[in-house]
């Protein structure tokens, strides 16, 4: 199977292109083969691993499936890297380009540069913001979560603001708050520290893969939930452990809109 490793600052996985390479129909055997490529020490090494595909909706698809096998909905980083592969690599040239997601169709305005594209702003979308199609049970927001702002980008995001991001433990947190009750189908879990109205640092615990160095829709619950806690402006610069993003939730569509690189790391052959 012959697969291309990427990544959006640091938000990195192995990404097959379904229109050239046969994969397993079954999903239990796709979870399977996403936990062997994302093995970092026996496999490839990954945040997760990302299909390809062909569209009846879209310029192309984009199924993806976490370093623990389980399938999300979206990830930020990962769908940047999927419009610049679908470019670069002439599986379609449309610009925008539209992805179909488990968010919907999203669509991606890509700059390029010497041919290549460099950065992608994604159109991600209005917020998810009533509990129960988050999904959250509210009778059980206690303990750690009690505190936390909710948001849905299309997968579940709980953030908490704290005045030291790096003196928190995320492996000892980042579990409670995924695995926590109040939370049917897990959680993306980020400490955020504010540095001003349009600045913010913050630190991922990833549904299903733990420590990230970035997380795209996470970064998107961010701009949202300091709009709604009135902590940071509509337009933010946000700091990740792997690089910078830039926010919008634009009040004239109520879509949050997200600009950063998608770079190509290697390509090879993995023998599944």
């Amino acid at each position: 199977m012959r697969f291309t490793k990427m990544h959006g600052i640091g938000n990195d996985y192995v990404y097959v292109n379904g229109f050239a390479e046969s994969l397993p129909s079954d999903p239990a055997a796709l979870a399977a083969l996403a936990v062997r490529v994302a093995d970092r020490h026996f496999g490839i090494g990954g945040d997760g691993l990302i299909l390809i595909l062909p569209s009846d909706k879209a310029d192309v698809r984009m199924r993806m499936f976490n370093a623990d096998g389980g399938e999300s909905e979206m990830c930020g980083n990962g769908v940047r890297c999927v419009g610049k592969y679908a470019y670069d690599h002439g599986l379609n040239k449309s610009n925008p380009l539209t992805v179909e997601t488990g968010r919907g169709v999203l669509s991606l305005a890509l700059q390029i540069d010497g041919g290549k594209v460099r950065q992608v702003t994604v159109n991600m979308s209005q917020p998810i913001l009533e509990l129960p199609k988050i999904p959250v049970d509210a009778a059980k927001l206690v303990g750690p979560v009690r505190d936390a702002a909710l948001v849905s980008m299309g997968n579940p995001h709980a953030v908490f603001y704290v005045d030291d991001v790096k003196a928190i433990d995320l492996a000892k947190l980042g579990p409670a708050v995924e695995n926590h009750p109040a939370f049917p189908r897990r959680i993306n879990a980020h400490w955020v520290q504010v540095h001003s109205p349009g600045e913010v640092t913050m630190r991922t615990w990833e549904r299903g893969s733990g420590i990230t160095l970035a997380c795209g829709t996470g970064a998107c619950a961010v701009c949202v939930a300091g709009v709604r806690t009135a902590r940071t402006a509509r337009k933010i610069l946000t700091h990740l452990p792997g690089g910078d993003l830039r926010l919008e939730w634009r009040e004239g569509d109520n879509n949050v809109y997200m600009t950063g690189p998608a770079v190509e790391v290697f390509s090879g052959e993995f023998f599944a």
